[in-house]
Parts: structure tokens; sequence; C-alpha cells
């Protein structure tokens, strides 16, 4: 009997595993007339060479003065059109909304964190947007504390950021930041915790993190430029008193360096950082001398970068101070300077040193090799040390919130493309490790239900350049199967695997998502990035297009079913490969893409961009110039065929402003020769990170995911 049966079962769960083929049917795409930009000749004259921009005027909506009428006219035209193109696409917007929404768990509370005697946490409610800011004295069967109902502080406001939640000391006082406009551009606010009062005190323009000192009457935090955006002062406030009062206590001068706040673990020491994307400037000031000088801990040297973690005898400096990957440094905490340190972990060309998290018996040491994480756990006391073992071929992992220097436990998170989001507590002594909570499907998730892989692409020069991909079970390679393929590749940021819900709506239709770990990112250790910024920026590009060629000559997927997506730097990555192999790609999603790279780093006045002339160059140097204009998706658009598209921004983005996005649209408007979708969505209420709500930011990806199954003709 049993051996009757044992077959038949198998196959039942075979079966049950295949991938059911998603209904198709062409979508037919409105016959509708899209919008014609207005051409305004301004001339960019620079290093003899003279380019026109017929577009320039659309920068007007945030130029004083300006009359912005036009801009934002031009603006609602496009989102008119695209309505109208997508309208067939609306009932399948509203089930997808429902659908991944449905998948969120409305009602959840965060891993609570102890801090001080307190545990904090935040929870959420059904049916609300935000959430409230919770704290229990001592155990969590305390009595809960609302310290702030950020859905009911929410209310009325198109878009509302509550960020930088920094309590005093003694716990008796909550700072923290309000941004309604999108800009990134937070007002400080003081609440009394005991009383419920709302100090007067309000502070303006900052960046929305603040740092307490030791007296609790003492705040430290970052006071941007109103016109660049830039972090340009650290401000010394006096509780209770106005802010204009406040008392610079450093400017930074070098425009190319972001400056912030930090507060050592140990609740000794407050820095100062003053980094650009090649050097580091750190100053420091013990917290109980708030009306103290800051000194500079070590003054910044060219190209060298160095983060600080103070021991109780001794600081220990991560830099890159001839060491390309990184190593670990030590010195004595009243002798600083470079020429004190000395080496506790060397410097290894096949590992890169990411970050240490300090506790008084243990050192957690992050290191990257072959692309992937691995946590290194060194014993203060006996020097023993040993590694966490993940067990998938492609994941996440990094050192969770561990405000605690005297805890033996390490709270770490992990996630890969099948395993949810997962909070762990692993002690360091007993080397053990408890699942403290799993991200919860509403619904139901089975990961043994999708596959993951790790594929190696040869690039040009032969540089062997990592995919992570999933996809449901039953995935046969034959070319036939839609693949979207993400990548950023820019600012040293590595893209690693990790889960997300709202991507089943994908993989259940049938659809492959990829991830290029392209060049210009640092998943491939520190010569990755290099290899990947500034005069070798094209490495980005073409290794994206590397990984795709691979693909479809793997058979994973085939031009005709290939999709591409990337934001803001990655944005720029879209419009490269657009221009660059525009018949690679079905289509194309540009979110708040970086576009006009020439023009942008030539204006001083636009948000961050003295910042970057480390990651893309210096126009105003020759060579740079023509470098970036070879490559500016802006400059390169061309009287030729281009892939469907789909392009996103935010009005009120002070990361990629508006104008980029749409200047690009514009100009791929009259010039291209196909009869291909050309898309643009702009919200005119939200900037780079879209909209605020836990759920408002899922009709964006309705939208994508709608465009996507449009192109594909997929109905449900």
């Amino acid at each position: 009997m049993k051996k009757t049966l044992l077959p038949v079962f198998l196959l039942l769960i075979m079966s049950s595993c295949k991938q059911s083929a998603p209904d198709r049917k062409p979508y037919q795409w409105p016959n509708a007339t899209p919008p014609v930009a207005a051409i305004k000749p301004v001339v960019r004259d620079l290093h003899g060479d003279k380019v026109t921009d017929n577009y320039y005027w659309m920068i007007d909506y945030f130029k004083k003065g300006a009359d912005s009428t036009q801009v934002v006219n031009y603006l609602k035209a496009e989102n008119s059109y695209l309505e109208t193109m997508m309208a067939g696409t609306k009932s399948m917007q509203t089930e997808l909304f429902k659908e991944m929404k449905g998948r969120i768990k409305e009602k959840d509370e965060s891993v609570p964190v102890l801090k001080n005697g307190y545990y904090y946490y935040t929870r959420t409610e059904d049916g609300k947007e935000y959430f409230k800011y919770c704290r229990k004295k001592g155990s969590l069967d305390a009595k809960e504390e609302v310290l702030l109902d950020v859905d009911d502080m929410a209310k009325g406001h198109a878009y509302y950021s509550a960020a930088g939640f920094t309590v005093s000391p003694d716990n008796k006082l909550l700072a923290y930041g309000v941004d309604n406009v999108s800009r990134r551009q937070y007002t400080l606010h003081i609440k009394n915790l005991e009383t419920g009062e709302i100090y007067a005190d309000e502070i303006k323009g900052t960046s929305g993190n603040c740092v307490w000192a030791n007296d609790n009457a003492t705040l430290f935090y970052t006071l941007n430029n109103p016109s660049t955006l830039l972090t340009e002062k650290i401000k010394r406030h006096k509780l209770k008193t106005a802010a204009a009062k406040d008392q610079v206590v450093y400017e930074e001068k070098d425009h190319s360096n972001y400056i912030g706040l930090e507060k050592s673990k140990s609740g000794r020491f407050i820095f100062i950082y003053s980094s650009a994307t090649l050097s580091t400037e750190v100053r420091m000031l013990d917290a109980g001398t708030p009306d103290g000088t800051f000194t500079v801990f070590q003054p910044r040297m060219k190209e060298v970068l160095y983060y600080l973690i103070p021991l109780e005898d001794k600081f220990l400096v991560l830099t890159n101070w001839n060491a390309k990957n990184f190593r670990l440094m030590k010195c004595p905490l009243n002798a600083t300077g470079s020429e004190n340190w000395t080496e506790v972990i060397e410097h290894r060309k096949d590992v890169l040193l990411e970050g240490v998290e300090e506790f008084r018996d243990f050192l957690v040491v992050t290191e990257r090799t072959k692309g992937l994480v691995q946590l290194r756990i060194h014993n203060n006391k006996t020097g023993e040390e040993h590694y966490l073992n993940f067990g998938e071929p492609t994941y996440t992992a990094y050192v969770g919130s561990n405000p605690e220097y005297n805890s033996k436990t390490l709270r770490y998170n992990y996630t890969s493309l099948t395993t949810p989001s997962s909070i762990y507590d692993y002690d360091m002594s007993a080397r053990s490790k408890k699942l403290i909570k799993q991200q919860e499907v509403v619904g139901g998730y089975d990961a043994k239900n999708y596959e993951t892989e790790r594929l190696y692409a040869k690039a040009a020069d032969g540089t062997l350049v990592p995919i992570s991909l999933v996809y449901k079970k039953g995935f046969g390679k034959n070319g036939q199967a839609p693949l979207l393929l993400y990548a950023y590749g820019s600012y040293g940021s590595s893209t690693d695997a990790s889960f997300n819900s709202s991507r089943l709506s994908l993989l259940d239709r049938g659809f492959v998502y990829a991830i290029a770990h392209i060049r210009g990112g640092q998943e491939m250790g520190r010569e990755w990035y290099d290899n990947g910024k500034m005069m070798h920026k094209k490495n980005t590009f073409t290794d994206f297009i590397d990984c795709a060629n691979y693909l479809v000559s793997e058979e994973y997927t085939s031009k005709e079913h290939l999709y591409a997506q990337g934001g803001s730097a990655g944005g720029l990555l879209m419009g490269a490969i657009a221009n660059m192999a525009p018949d690679l790609w079905h289509g194309v999603i540009a979110q708040v893409p970086f576009v006009d790279v020439v023009n942008t780093m030539l204006d001083e006045s636009i948000p961050l961009t003295t910042n970057e002339f480390d990651e893309w160059g210096n126009p105003t140097d020759k060579d740079a110039y023509f470098y970036m204009k070879s490559y500016s998706p802006y400059e390169n658009v061309e009287k030729k065929a281009y892939p469907n598209m789909l392009v996103t921004t935010g009005l009120h983005d002070s990361q990629v402003q508006y104008f980029e996005p749409a200047k690009w649209v514009a100009k791929l408007r009259a010039n291209k020769t196909d009869k291909n979708v050309l898309l643009l969505h702009t919200n005119m209420e939200f900037g780079h990170g879209g909209a605020s709500g836990r759920f408002d930011y899922l009709k964006d990806i309705a939208l994508n995911y709608a465009f996507l199954f449009a192109l594909e003709g997929i109905e449900k």
C-alpha cells in the first residue's frame, strides 16, 4: 500500500510547487497624445564645449523670484497623461495595493530595546499609517508610556516624518525632529516626559538628529544651510532658551564634507564627524562638560577615513590609512594622533572590514568576504574568536540596536531573498542564539515554495560580477520568464539580498527577481567601489549590461521579457543603460533618477552637489567634465528607439531634484523614434523617499508592478 501511494504523494507535492502560468493578454495602450514641453534654449559654454539645453527652465520651481507656473503645469500634464495611459490598469493597481497591504501585519510591535533602565519600542495599530513611540520602565510587564503618538501628530499632513528620538540621560526629556514637507529639513522639539509638556524650544532647519550632554540641559544639533541643505554648523542649545541664542561650536568650511553628531555608547564622549567621500576628521568633547571646547582627534588626512570606537581604557580606530579594505587600530585615551595608533586587526586584500560594535567584554566585527557579510565575535578577556554561521548562499546580516555597553548579548538582524526579516539575540559567552521576532507575512508564507541562487557574470574586462536571484519553484530556464533586474552601484553602498513581502506579487506571477552587485557598491571590497566611481564610473553601467546579457544567454529570460529598475543613483544607471543598450530591455523603471549629472554638479546651489565631487568629479576640471558628459543620461539622449519607460519623481525631492527626470523625459519625448510607452509620474506632495505613511508607498509599488504587468500582458 505504501509503495503504491508514495509516488502519487510525491507527484502531488511536485505539481503543487509548479509555477502557474499567468493569464497573458496584450494590454491596449490608449492612443493619447503626450505633453510637449516648451523649448527655451540655454547655452552652456565650458572648456570650449558649447551645449544647448532646451529644458533648463524647468529648474524654476525652487529658484527665488521665478514663476513656477509653467513648470507645475507641465508636471501636471505629464501626470494626466500617465493617468490616461494607465487607466486600464486601475483595477489591477487597486488589487495589487490590497494584496500587498494584506500581507502586512497592521497591529504590530517592534522588538523592545533596553537602554538606561527602559525598554523602548514602537507599535502600530490597525488602519493607522504611522506609529506610537513607547517605553516601559525596568520590565516588559510594566505600564506603557506613550512618548509620541505619531498617528495623532500626523493628522492633516500629506507628509509627516518624526525622527531622531533622543532621550536625556536622566530619562525625563525627549528631543525629536519633525519634517512635514519632505525636504529632510527637520524642526527639533523637546517634550517633558513627566508632565507631557512640549517646550517652547523650537529649532528649525536641522538634520533631525541631536545629542544630549550629561547635564540633561544641553543639546547639540546639526544646522543645515537653508539653500543648499548642506549640514553646515554644529550648535549648542540650552534648555528653555531661544534658538536664536544658540552658539556655534563648529562650522564646516569645506562644502565637500558632511557633518554630524554622535554620542559614544558609554555616554562619556560626544563626537562631531566631518566626512567627505575620501577623508574624515573627528572632534570630541567630554559629555560631562558641555560648555567645553571640542578637540580634534586626528586632523583630516588626504584619502584617509577613520571611525572611533571608545572603550574604557582606549580608543579603537577603524581606518583605511595604508589599508584599502580597512584595518583596526588602537591608541590611548590621552594620545589620539595617528602617530600613536597600533594595529589590532591587520589589513586583508580579500576581506573588507566594515564596522565594529563595542561591548565591555566583547567586540563584534562586521566583515565582508566574497560579497557576503560575516559577524566575527572577539572575547576581550580571553582573546578567543568565532564567526556566526548563516547557512544560505545569499543573504543580509547586520548588527542591530545594542545600546547597552555592559551586555553580553548581541542583537543582530538577518534576512535573505526567501527569509523574512528576523531579529536574533546571540549570547556571546554561551554561543547560542534565540529568534526574537520574524516578520510575519499575513495570509501565510512558505519559504520552501521559492528558490534563490547566486550567480557570477563575467564583465567585459574579465571581472566576475555577483548576481542574486529568487523565483518561485517550478521555474524553468527557457527564456520565456519575465525578469526584473535591479541594482544601485554608487557611493560604496552594498545592495545585499533581503526579503520583501511586496515582491511576492511579482514572483507569484512568474517573474524572476535579480540583484546585480555591480561595481560602485562595496560588495566585493573597497576596490569594488573605487572601480565604479569618478573616472571609472562606466564600469557600473557595463557591469549591469553584462549581467543582463548573461541572464539572457543562460535563458533565465530573453530581451522580450527583460526589465530593469533602479532609483536615485540607481536611476542614473537606468538612464545610462537605456542609452547604451536600448534594445536589451523591454521596459525600464527609473525612480527619482539622477540623470542630469553635468548640470547638477556644476550648480553648487543645488543640495548635496559639493558633497559629491569625490564621487562623480568636479566638472570645472576639464577631464572630469568630458568624462561625465560621456555617460550623463540627459546629455546622451539621441534620435533612436528607446525601451518602454516609467520615470518617477517627487516635487519636494531634496536629493535628486524633480527637474532632472522632468528634463530627461522631455528630451526623450523630443528624440525617441519608437512607439514605446514613456511615462512620467511626479508626486506633487512628497520627496526623495516617497510617501511617509506605512501603506501609502505601496501605491507607488502597485503602479510600478502594473506597468510591468501591462507590458507582459498579465491581467491578474
